[in-house]
């Protein structure tokens, strides 16, 4: 997967994206300010919400529109949820040049086809759908047929949903395509995060894969890093004591800035598959073990257990000769602590 100057998948490096979504609190310099921090943090993307709440669900405060699952915006309907937490669409042209500027990539999720419109007269070069539109499959083909990348988010998403995601960009000739674990749980615990599910994602649909994450701290990202996410998405806020609906599972600047670091030396560590052995491994062998004579011996004197010993360092002649030098002769006087080679051997 190819977003403006990143390239995405094996080979390269994790593509991590700073999410906004309401830790704006509906206050523009918030949001600029939010957005300066992103990038000092390390991100190479910031991540909006293209939605109001008209366009997300209706007024209504019957009890199918009351939040009642035992998350944190329980009490609440969804529209007075969606009315706290939207951003102004008339932000978005400042904020994306803002972004640009700073060199972070600047995209959205956008939650309707009128929102998919607003945000191609903007340009954006990818689009993201949220966990819970990825039954939405009209919006979801609307959004492929634009031709840019689609990062699809699983978090509420059976085998069979993926499946037909995936399936409904594929009928609209957009096979750029990713797919990001995610437990729609906020804050998700630690034992509901599944993280094994992330190879099997690539196998099953063989896209690029990631993780989108709502658990407290970074260890999560950093530990799907090493199970083959490319993708790291992760909610940022300046400061947690702000408030607002996701607070208490983003992270702070340094906190990020803490989880770029991490993740970063995970991708290093990861490495490639070698057995060969760097200039500073080879230097190390001279503490393994190896022959050395470990008493004074004469000439013609035999080689026993007690003279000869496999020690540390790694200067004489590999312990796997050790049973053959054993009963032979020496060829000349020697000196204890002499490393054995073979032409101290008759």
């Amino acid at each position: 997967m190819q977003i403006k100057n990143h390239s995405i998948g094996d080979g390269s490096p994790v593509f991590i994206i700073a999410e906004m979504s309401a830790n704006h609190l509906q206050n523009f310099e918030l949001a600029a300010d939010t957005i300066k921090a992103i990038k000092e943090s390390g991100a190479d993307a910031v991540k909006m919400q293209t939605y109001t709440p008209d366009t997300i669900t209706i007024n209504c405060d019957n009890e199918y529109f009351k939040i009642k699952q035992g998350t944190l915006w329980d009490g609440k309907t969804l529209y007075q949820l969606y009315k706290e937490a939207y951003t102004p669409w008339e932000w978005n042209h400042e904020l994306k040049e803002l972004a640009e500027k700073l060199g972070l990539i600047f995209f959205s999720s956008p939650f309707d086809k009128s929102a998919v419109d607003f945000l191609e007269e903007m340009n954006v070069p990818a689009y993201k759908i949220a966990s819970f539109e990825i039954t939405d499959i009209p919006l979801i083909e609307y959004v492929a047929s634009k031709g840019k990348p689609v990062i699809i988010s699983t978090g509420i998403a059976t085998l069979t949903d993926i499946e037909e995601a995936v399936n409904s960009c594929k009928r609209m000739g957009n096979y750029d395509i990713s797919l990001l674990k995610c437990t729609s749980s906020y804050p998700t615990p630690f034992d509901e995060m599944n993280l094994n599910t992330i190879p099997n994602l690539k196998e099953t649909f063989d896209t690029v894969v990631g993780l989108s994450d709502h658990s407290i701290g970074n260890s999560v990202p950093i530990a799907s890093v090493a199970l083959g996410a490319k993708i790291i998405e992760k909610h940022f806020i300046l400061d947690r004591n702000l408030g607002g609906p996701d607070a208490a599972f983003s992270l702070e600047p340094e906190e990020f800035k803490s989880m770029v670091k991490a993740v970063r030396d995970v991708e290093m560590a990861l490495g490639s598959i070698s057995y060969e052995l760097t200039g500073r491994m080879k230097k190390n062998r001279e503490f393994s073990r190896s022959l050395f004579i470990v008493e004074d011996m004469k000439s013609g004197e035999m080689f026993t257990e007690k003279n000869i010993r496999s020690i540390r360092p790694g200067f004489g002649l590999h312990p796997r000769y050790l049973n053959q030098i054993i009963g032979k002769k020496a060829r000349k006087d020697i000196i204890k602590g002499t490393p054995v080679k073979w032409d101290l051997v008759e």
